[in-house]
């Protein structure tokens, strides 16, 4: 399953945003979202819309330096993650890779990892359309198909 989405500006981006924060089930303990897309097309403003429509009023900064950025909600935490520095799957192990299992990972620059679609259940590519962006949300399991279907842009 697959959706498209026009991207016009920044408030469309945070609207699709919310849409797939609310289309999350309760428990998104597991859930792996891949977000790719060039430098500037919109992967870290997706994952702040999404941690701003879940609740999170703080600062959501682009992990390019710090790699990991936890953001802990009382049922959940949401790992954004940078893989663009990561030279090896062997590096994986210093980030942490084994404790984003539980939780619901955002993962920016996901084909630095080979294989890790393999694991993902969504995979977001974003691109340049003229002045604004395109995105593309293909589910690549039961429960990507699920959000996918739950997603309400009106």
């Amino acid at each position: 399953m697959t959706l498209t989405v026009s991207l016009e500006d920044e408030p469309a981006t945070n609207r699709l945003a919310t849409a797939l924060a609310h289309a999350l089930p309760d428990k998104p303990a597991g859930l792996v979202f891949l977000l790719q897309g060039e430098l500037g097309a919109g992967k870290s403003t997706l994952a702040r819309g999404m941690l701003r429509a879940l609740g999170h009023d703080g600062t959501v900064p682009s992990p390019t330096y710090t790699l990991v950025e936890p953001y802990t909600f009382a049922e959940f935490t949401i790992y954004h993650i940078d893989l663009y520095r990561i030279a090896s799957v062997d590096e994986l192990e210093f980030l942490g890779w084994d404790e984003f299992a539980d939780e619901l990972s955002l993962i920016e620059w996901p084909e630095r990892v080979p294989g890790l679609s393999e694991q993902a259940d969504l995979l977001i590519q974003l691109r340049y359309a003229g002045n604004g962006r395109l995105a593309e949300l293909s589910a690549l399991s039961g429960r990507g198909t699920a959000i996918l279907g739950g997603i309400d842009l009106k």
